[in-house]
């Protein structure tokens, strides 16, 4: 454990995925044009920046534009653009004459990397968030006691006068799976590319069941059969066929910035509606290119008369059980009414994220938080005696709408919380 004494930060960022870089570079900004001091610190449990490591396919693209960057809908003069990590690459003629919007996922992950070195000093990595609790003055608290532990359990103790969480989703595993979720033959596509080298599947007649109709689980399958061809590969879901996202330009501008005041003027009801209504741009739909690739696959098996990958639509699992040869699967034809049970040398489940909110490192302070929801600026609302803020990106999607999950509005997004923090700052500057 350490015993340093603990040092005071303005701000500290749990966690250090583009919604926090984003946050970084907005209050770098945003304090040199006020003239503010500013010392935020970012803690990341990761040893190193990486953005979705276990899905960084080979061939895999991106879903939104490059200019949809960290900074750019809010400044495109900022060093930090996307077009600015080309520049500096040695990229930019190339790249435009590839003639697309969308760069690959693998050279995203680096113009990522690129930007959060330049922050290296106001991050720390390989350190978890275990606990953030009240420091009090009087019935007041001032500031917040945060500590973190390494995967040695060496704990450090920091101090801060505002705190913003963006550690992303936790992979969602069905309950169905709750029981055998320690077992090395299953793991989620969140970990596809550590797990699968691990995961025997270079045997010849090796079986793989994918769980899941959105855009992971359709990607694993299509790289799955490129690594193993010899192998036998289910693709099991539940709805009647595999769908195409909505990425159409009228439809697009829900992912505008400003379509987030026009969701957060809605009452809840409303709201919820909304979200549903356009759940097909994002949810349980797959990218329609990717879509072809599949289908052109399933032909090419059908012209040669082989087998390798099959689908299993309308497909509820009624039950799961591991046993020394395999993760057996049952599982019956929701329409058809058709059980079948099949034995799998390894199960990836392409199954989303569970976004938990409040997070339990926050139990410490949960008294004096008055509601799980946020304001507009992503604030939660707390106690009067509560001074901190404390920030949320990323967990308000039922009230910001569904871009609160992606990156299109990390600009303008990141841009308002810095606004909110350094508010606060610039008045305690006065009264100093």
């Amino acid at each position: 454990m350490s015993h340093q004494l603990a040092i005071e930060h303005d701000v500290i960022g749990v966690g250090f995925g583009p919604s926090n870089l984003a946050l970084a570079i907005a209050l770098d900004e945003s304090a040199r044009k006020f003239r503010l001091k500013c010392a935020p610190l970012f803690v990341e449990k990761q040893p190193r920046f990486t953005w979705h490591g276990g899905m960084l396919l080979p061939g895999s693209d991106m879903q939104i534009s490059f200019l949809k960057d960290l900074v750019s809908l809010r400044d495109p003069t900022s060093p930090f653009t996307f077009v600015n990590y080309l520049h500096k690459r040695g990229r930019l003629q190339d790249f435009i004459n590839c003639r697309t919007f969308y760069p690959s996922r693998l050279e995203f992950n680096d113009y990522l990397r690129w930007v959060a070195a330049q922050f290296k000093s106001q991050a720390v990595y390989g350190e978890a968030i275990v606990a953030v609790e009240p420091v009090m003055a009087g019935q007041s608290v001032t500031s917040l006691r945060v500590r973190s532990r390494t995967l040695a359990g060496d704990e450090t103790v920091r101090l801060a006068r505002n705190l913003v969480v963006a550690v992303g989703g936790k992979p969602f595993i069905p309950e169905m799976f709750a029981d055998i979720a320690d077992d090395r033959r299953l793991f989620h596509s969140s970990v596809y590319l550590d797990t699968v080298g691990a995961a025997g599947l270079g045997r010849k007649a090796t079986r793989v069941a994918v769980i899941g109709g959105g855009q992971s689980a359709v990607e694993v399958t299509v790289d799955l059969r490129g690594r193993f061809p010899e192998a036998s590969i289910d693709l099991i879901f539940r709805g009647h066929a595999l769908k195409p996202s909505d990425s159409s330009p009228f439809v697009n501008e829900i992912f505008n910035p400003d379509y987030t005041d026009f969701i957060f003027a809605q009452p809840g009801e409303r709201r919820d509606a909304i979200v549903r209504n356009f759940r097909n741009t994002n949810y349980a739909v797959v990218d329609a290119d990717l879509l072809d690739q599949l289908y052109r696959l399933l032909y090419q098996q059908r012209v040669s008369g082989t087998t390798g990958v099959e689908l299993h639509p309308r497909s509820e699992i009624t039950g799961v059980k591991a046993a020394v040869e395999g993760i057996e699967i049952g599982k019956v034809d929701k329409f058809e009414g058709r059980d079948s049970r099949s034995c799998y040398d390894a199960v990836i489940l392409a199954t989303g994220y569970d976004r938990e909110t409040p997070h339990a490192f926050l139990e410490p302070i949960r008294r004096y938080i008055r509601d799980a929801a946020v304001d507009r600026n992503y604030r939660l609302a707390t106690s009067p005696a509560f001074r901190p803020q404390v920030h949320l990106q990323g967990y308000s999607e039922s009230s910001h709408g569904l871009s609160d999950t992606l990156l299109s509005v990390l600009a303008t997004r990141s841009q308002e919380i810095a606004e909110s923090l350094l508010s606060t700052i610039s008045r305690r500057e006065l009264i100093a």
